[in-house]
């Protein structure tokens, strides 16, 4: 087998992940915080999006006047208007980008966002932004001598495709006293250090609000990233598929974009940036459907070409997430019949993740020997383990890092799936695990009390 797929890890879907599929397949209650998946934990679609989604998925009930009498006008009206967009069925194949119609609703949606126009010909609807970010590590990566700057804590989409393209990961690491904050300088540093090693640094990811450790970037942190871009030669990986995930008012959600052109000359158009967006996460989460889509911004035309065709491989990125593309960047506006119930339940779920992140960090944080930052954005805790030596002496003779060793404990005990740290990387010497704030407000609490009860008792046997 290609020695690259052997090599590559997803610790997401990885070692606790199955060890929770077994321990459900015999019975055991799970709970699953391994992965910002909000519909699993009972999150409830949005009306509008689904009363559209039925309709465009099967158009035969609009023809129906029961069935019609059940949804209101502006659904109806919707539907018909997305049948169009996917050349009249919801089963045939669009261009390779996505229906065009889509991306210039996606290009208004940047367009309303930043205040900078947007040109849906360089946007490229995806399955998920996952797919997205993979078409520009493949195209970025020609050999084992190109490197992808990546953030340590990483998210292992990152980690894992950079190994299956051959290319080398080149670390920063984020400053956990600084609220996971970065350091320009010393990313500069590693870059010349890279370079003069021989080895060709070509891109700069940053993941904004982060994850795995729910920070929010500040505007000079973004700027400070546009101008090593554009010293460095960098091209700018901007994964920002959590910017409707924000839970204060200090720093907002800006967009590398809008960063761009606030910096003006030089660097609003010579910094090559790349953005991806998703259905996937926000109050819609959207995970299974895969809708994403990437920007493409100051790219080479023949650069973007080849991406054209690397889709074009794929035939067409599949149109239930086109469709949810289009009602995410296009929702119900003031004075539609389904604007007030959209809005209240847009509203209330932002608010009640608002909650749950206070009642994750707090309960943390209340615990003897775990400390977590502030989330401040996203769907994840990602707090520090303080761990004595006897429990890492029973990790190693388990075979186990101490954090996967914790971990297992934990799901063995509780029924909790969470992430190591060790699967995103951390400082040496440093122990830490990543966990959604997702269970619902009316679980949060058995969650938080599981979590101390197996933490005190883990503590009391090391």
């Amino acid at each position: 087998m290609n020695h690259n797929l052997l090599k590559a890890q997803y610790a997401v879907r990885g070692e606790l992940y199955n060890k929770a599929v077994e321990m459900a397949a015999a019975g055991k209650e799970i709970i699953y915080t391994n992965v910002g998946n909000p519909q699993q934990l009972g999150e409830k679609p949005i009306t509008f999006n689904r009363q559209v989604q039925a309709l465009v998925s099967c158009p035969s009930l609009m023809d129906n006047p029961k069935a019609v009498e059940l949804f209101p006008e502006d659904v109806v009206a919707r539907a018909k208007q997305c049948l169009g967009q996917l050349s009249g069925a919801l089963g045939a194949y669009t261009d390779s980008r996505g229906s065009m119609s889509i991306r210039k609703e996606v290009a208004e949606f940047i367009e309303r966002r930043d205040g900078v126009p947007a040109d849906a010909e360089n946007i490229f609807l995806t399955d998920g932004a996952s797919v997205a970010v993979r078409y520009l590590l493949n195209a970025a990566i020609r050999d084992e001598n190109d490197a992808i700057l990546v953030p340590i804590p990483q998210y292992p989409l990152y980690s894992a495709s950079i190994q299956l393209y051959g290319g080398t990961l080149l670390p920063y690491y984020l400053k956990e006293e600084k609220g996971w904050g970065m350091d320009a300088e010393s990313i500069r540093k590693s870059i010349h250090e890279a370079r003069a090693a021989g080895t060709n640094v070509r891109a700069i990811v940053f993941i904004n609000p982060g994850n795995p450790t729910g920070q929010c970037l500040t505007g000079d942190d973004l700027k400070e990233l546009v101008k090593l871009a554009y010293d460095e030669g960098l091209v700018l990986l901007a994964d920002e598929v959590y910017q409707p995930n924000v839970y204060q008012t200090e720093k907002p959600f800006i967009s590398a974009k809008k960063t761009l052109a606030e910096l003006g000359a030089p660097y609003n158009t010579g910094v090559e940036l790349a953005s991806f967006h998703t259905v996937s996460k926000g109050v819609m989460g959207e995970c299974g459907l895969r809708g994403g889509y990437v920007e493409l911004v100051n790219m080479h035309p023949g650069t973007i070409d080849q991406i054209y065709k690397a889709a074009s491989i794929n035939l067409s990125p599949n149109t239930t997430g086109q469709l949810s593309m289009s009602l995410m960047t296009n929702p119900p506006k003031p004075g539609d019949a389904s604007y007030p119930l959209w809005k209240k339940e847009m509203d209330e779920g932002l608010a009640s993740l608002t909650r749950r992140a206070h009642v994750v960090t707090d309960a943390f944080n209340a615990l003897h020997g775990v400390s977590c930052t502030f989330v401040e954005g996203a769907m994840y805790a990602f707090p520090k383990l303080e761990l004595s030596e006897g429990a890492i002496a029973a990790a190693k003779a388990a075979g186990k890092t101490p954090d996967t060793f914790y971990c297992l404990s934990l799901l063995e005990d509780t029924g909790i799936v969470t992430v190591p740290g060790a699967g995103f990387g951390q400082e040496e010497g440093t122990f830490h695990f990543r966990t959604t704030i997702l269970p619902q407000e009316k679980e949060i609490q058995k969650f938080c009390t599981l979590f101390a009860e197996h933490h005190n008792k883990f503590l009391a046997k090391y």
